[in-house]
């Protein structure tokens, strides 16, 4: 016959099983990993909405030490790194370009649909040689020093966002995301890698064709229902997630 052990757990000498003390244990788990998944929510929502001023700092940085602009080899790397396992979500909600074009150019450009030259697979395999091989030719000029290199990257970031600005004044302001040479190839990945942490279009979707109207990318998202979003240039931005009357674009939804 088993015997159900006991220990004390206060000083009145009320006991509790070790059954009563692994459930007591475990909602408190429960109840911290609830706490830091809201925290990690809300930091995730502040960085996606104000990461566009780390980028002003890293121009501003860069100015007075080109060496800062090191640090965009990691949001190079980025993209494609994070598309092995979730698609382009790194370039909706974690570049801070892309915080720029949604915080601040969203309100003032024009909106145009993104001329189609621009989103072919020419255009966009141009775009990655010619920057690649700007990159590869400055380093080697350079002399393979970490303030040439630096100096090298600072031009491109600050030109190529110029040009990303430039285009959301008058177009869609995320068209410069529909040819990003590391956009394209965290695209590459995506499209062969089918992953499953991707939004999702319930069945209960209606067609209504609001999300396609919404999305800066010229996107059909309703076109995906009751299965996976997995357009691999699907940014999972969230904009179809919020104009759906029905709430059937999301993670969960099914």
């Amino acid at each position: 016959m088993r015997v159900l052990r006991t220990f004390t757990v206060n000083p009145s000498g009320q006991t509790v099983t070790e059954s009563q003390k692994s459930a007591h244990i475990s909602a408190i788990l429960s109840a911290r990993t609830f706490v830091r998944s809201i925290a990690v929510r809300r930091i995730a929502k502040i960085w996606k909405k104000l990461s566009f001023l780390v980028l002003f700092a890293f121009l501003a940085g860069g100015l007075y030490d080109f060496r800062i602009a090191l640090f965009a080899l990691a949001c190079m790397a980025g993209p494609v790194a994070v598309s092995v396992f979730r698609g382009r979500f790194w370039c909706g909600n974690v570049c801070p370009r892309g915080s720029l074009f949604d915080s601040v150019l969203s309100k003032v450009g024009m909106g145009r649909k993104i001329p189609g030259v621009l989103r072919s697979r020419a255009f966009r395999a141009l775009v990655i040689v010619v920057m690649f091989a700007t990159f590869g030719v400055g380093a080697y000029h350079s002399g393979g020093s970490a303030y040439g290199i630096g100096q090298v990257l600072y031009r491109m970031i600050f030109c190529t966002t110029l040009v990303g600005a430039a285009l959301s004044l008058v177009y869609s302001h995320r068209s410069w995301c529909a040819f990003c040479p590391m956009g394209s190839l965290a695209s590459l990945v995506a499209r062969r890698k089918k992953s499953a942490r991707v939004l999702r279009v319930a069945p209960s979707c209606v067609s209504c064709k609001l999300c396609h109207k919404e999305c800066p990318l010229g996107l059909v998202p309703h076109e995906y229902k009751g299965d996976l979003l997995s357009h691999p240039d699907c940014i999972q931005c969230g904009a179809c997630v919020l104009v759906c009357p029905k709430k059937a674009i999301g993670y969960k939804a099914r």
